[in-house]
C-alpha cells in the first residue's frame, strides 16, 4: 500500500515537473518571439513642416533627416515628408504633431508664442544667443530639459532641428535712416521680434515663406526677413525689394525644430527611439554648416550680379531695437511664469557666453 502510493506521488511530481517546463518553454518562446517580432517591426511615420517640399536648407532639413533614419534602421523605420499645404498649413504642424495625425512636424519654435510664451526663445530672440551659443545650452545648459517640459502637456518631444545662422534684418522697399522709417512699416516678421517692431511703431505680419514674395510685390507688406542670403536668393527678393539689410537683430542663431509625438515615440524600440535622436542631432549640424559655407556665395551674387542694395541699420536704430527688446523681455516675464523660468537659464547661459566670447572670439575676430 505504501509502495503504491509513493509510485502515484512520484508520478504525479514526474507529470507536473513535465507540465511547468513545458509551460516555462512556451513562456520563453513567447518572450523570444515578442522581442523578434520588435526588432523586425516596420514603421511608417509621416513628417509635416512649415517649409515648401526639397526648399533649399530648411526644406532640405527633414529630407535628410529621413534618410538618415531609413539608412540608420535598415528600413525598420521610414519618415515620408510632407512640404508645407501638402497635408497641412504651415502654421498647424504644432497641432498636427500634438493630435497625433502626424508623428513629425519640423518648424520654428516661435510660431507658437500665441499658445506658449515661452517658445520663441528656443527659436530666436531680438539680441539672442548665436548659433553656436543656442547648442551649447540647449544640449549641455540644462535648455533641453526646460523645453521638453514645455511641450510635454502637449504631448510632444522636442529636438533641435537645424540652424540657419545669424540672420539679415531683411528686404526693405525704402531705406531705413532713422526710427522714424519704422513707423507704419508693414514688415513680414515673426516671434519676438515682431513684438520689438511693433514697439517702435511698425506692423508685424504673419506669413509663410511661399507668401512672402507676392505680398511684396503686390505692396501687401512693405519689407520682409526670411533667411539669409543663401534662401533669399532662391526666393527672388531682390526683384520686388530694392534694399538689403545685413544687420543682425531679431534672429541671431535661429533653431529649427522637430517635433515628435510622445506617444509615436514611445512606441518604437529603444533603438529606433535613439535612431531618431542621433539623426536629429546631425542634421542640427550639418543645416549650420550649409549655411555657413553657402550665405557668403550668395551675397556675393546677389550685390555683384543683381546689384542689390546693401545697407546697416544707423546706430541709433540698432540702440533703440535693443531698448525695445529689453522692454518686450521685462513684459513678457511679467507676464509669464513658463517664460521667466526658461528666461532665468538662458539669460544667465548668455551672459556667461557673452563674457567667454568677448575674451576669445571678439578680440580674435578684431585681430585677425
Amino acid at each position: 500500500m505504501n509502495i503504491t502510493n509513493s509510485f502515484k506521488k512520484l508520478t504525479l511530481t514526474i507529470i507536473s515537473s513535465v507540465f511547468l517546463l513545458t509551460a516555462c518553454g512556451d513562456e520563453k518562446s513567447t518572450v523570444t518571439t515578442s522581442v523578434e517580432d520588435k526588432a523586425t517591426k516596420t514603421y511608417q511615420w509621416k513628417m509635416v513642416t512649415s517649409w515648401p517640399k526639397n526648399f533649399p536648407g530648411l526644406g532640405m532639413g527633414p529630407e535628410k533627416f529621413s534618410q538618415y533614419v531609413d539608412e540608420m534602421s535598415n528600413g525598420r523605420l521610414t519618415v515620408k515628408v510632407y512640404g508645407s499645404g501638402e497635408l497641412v498649413p504651415g502654421f498647424e504642424v504644432f497641432d498636427a504633431v500634438s493630435q497625433g495625425t502626424v508623428q513629425m512636424g519640423h518648424s520654428g519654435a516661435y510660431y507658437w508664442k500665441g499658445k506658449i510664451p515661452a517658445s520663441p526663445i528656443f527659436s530666436a530672440i531680438p539680441f539672442g544667443m548665436t548659433a553656436t551659443e543656442l547648442n551649447a545650452w540647449l544640449h549641455y545648459g540644462g535648455g533641453l530639459a526646460l523645453w521638453k517640459e514645455l511641450y510635454q502637456p502637449f504631448g510632444i518631444v522636442p529636438m533641435a532641428g537645424g540652424n540657419s545662422g545669424a540672420q539679415f534684418a531683411g528686404w526693405f522697399k525704402k531705406e531705413i535712416n532713422s526710427m522714424e522709417d519704422l513707423k507704419g512699416l508693414k514688415m513680414r516678421i515673426p516671434g519676438l521680434g515682431g513684438e520689438v517692431l511693433k514697439r517702435a511703431g511698425g506692423i508685424p505680419v504673419t506669413l509663410t515663406g511661399g507668401e512672402i514674395f507676392s505680398s511684396l510685390q503686390s505692396g501687401a507688406i512693405d519689407a520682409s526677413e526670411w533667411v539669409g542670403p543663401y534662401n533669399d536668393l532662391a526666393f527672388g527678393f531682390h526683384q520686388a525689394a530694392e534694399y538689403y539689410y545685413s544687420s543682425v537683430w531679431h534672429e541671431t542663431g535661429t533653431n529649427l525644430e522637430f517635433l515628435v509625438n510622445a506617444e509615436a515615440l514611445a512606441q518604437l524600440p529603444n533603438d529606433l527611439q535613439k535612431i531618431v535622436e542621433i539623426a536629429a542631432r546631425a542634421v542640427n549640424q550639418d543645416m549650420l554648416d550649409e549655411y555657413n559655407a553657402r550665405n557668403n556665395i550668395a551675397l556675393k551674387t546677389l550685390v555683384e550680379k543683381h546689384q542689390v542694395k546693401l545697407r546697416e541699420f544707423p546706430p541709433e536704430v540698432m540702440a533703440a531695437l535693443k531698448k525695445h527688446t529689453n522692454e518686450v523681455l521685462e513684459e513678457q516675464v511679467a507676464n509669464d511664469a513658463g517664460f521667466a523660468k526658461v528666461w532665468k537659464s538662458y539669460s544667465a547661459f548668455l551672459m556667461s557666453m557673452r563674457e567667454y566670447n568677448d575674451l576669445t572670439l571678439k578680440a580674435y575676430y578684431q585681430n585677425r
